[in-house]
């Protein structure tokens, strides 16, 4: 099924028939994609007198009792409350349409291949995505004037759906390839990363603060300006996503809190 519209000055037409999901399964009883030590996610039957909560132990229907940490466990979308005193719910920021998107890889690099930042500063074994990158990545003249972008970190592997960061330093951005997001207007982020941040980064969440539009030290959701926007992480690009213009849908549940689980869905432009 192929819908058409108008948007930029031309005629648009998408494939609503074939989305691309960029979600990761979250398997309460094999491997998960998780960070910074959180314990798995698991699920369990709801059991009360009378009632075990399983048909495999002889309730007439299951119902379990779910626990995740949404930071933590699998594709999660979070918004500007993440940083701020007062709360603030990503359900509710979150689009609840279709918006121009570019999906775009990039090689992440250490720190003495580029003269650009983070802070803290990065360890010498740190892996960087660029603004360099970005810049090198975006096509010259996109179809559509993008609000969202779709970060695929090279190289790619499957192993990603199911990786345990907890001990690791996965890539994240420098403070210009945050600075350049900004820049192209980009609103809605997604990343196969855990954070775009580094994991262990002395509580500074320098790219968080400035996608989001907070100074360093503010929590008062007052000063962020770009509370409209979201960060989406622990996604994955399948290898068979090729480079360019989409449109992205993120589907979350009205669940209250600064993150909740996602499922971030690609459309592709109709020949």
């Amino acid at each position: 099924m192929n819908a058409r519209f108008a948007m930029d000055g031309r005629e648009v037409r998408l494939d609503l028939a074939h989305p691309l999901d960029l979600s990761v399964e979250l398997d309460f009883e094999g491997p998960q994609a998780r960070h910074f030590g959180a314990p798995r996610a698991g699920s369990r039957p709801f059991s009360v007198p009378g009632f075990s909560g399983s048909v495999a132990r002889g309730a007439s229907c299951n119902c379990e009792s779910i626990t995740l940490i949404p930071h933590c466990h699998g594709t999660h979308t979070e918004c500007a409350g993440h940083l701020t005193r007062e709360p603030l719910h990503a359900h509710r920021i979150v689009p609840r349409g279709l918006m121009p998107a570019l999906v775009l890889s990039a090689t992440p690099v250490p720190p003495g291949q580029t003269r650009e930042s983070s802070d803290p500063a990065p360890h010498a074994d740190d892996r960087l995505v660029t603004r360099a990158a970005l810049k090198a990545g975006w096509p010259a003249e996109p179809p559509l004037v993008p609000r969202a972008l779709v970060i695929r970190t090279l190289p790619n592997a499957p192993a990603k759906r199911t990786q345990d960061y907890t001990d690791t330093t996965p890539p994240y951005l420098t403070r210009e390839a945050a600075l350049h997001l900004v820049e192209r207007g980009i609103e809605h982020l997604v990343v196969d990363l855990p954070s775009i941040d580094r994991a262990h980064d002395e509580g500074r969440l320098t790219a968080h603060r400035i996608f989001f539009g907070l100074p360093p030290g503010e929590s008062s959701l007052a000063h962020a300006a770009r509370p409209q926007c979201t960060i989406t992480e622990l996604a994955y690009v399948a290898q068979d996503i090729a480079d360019g213009a989409y449109f992205l849908q993120l589907q979350v549940p009205a669940i209250n809190g600064d993150a909740v689980p996602s499922r971030p869905l690609l459309y592709r432009l109709a020949a």
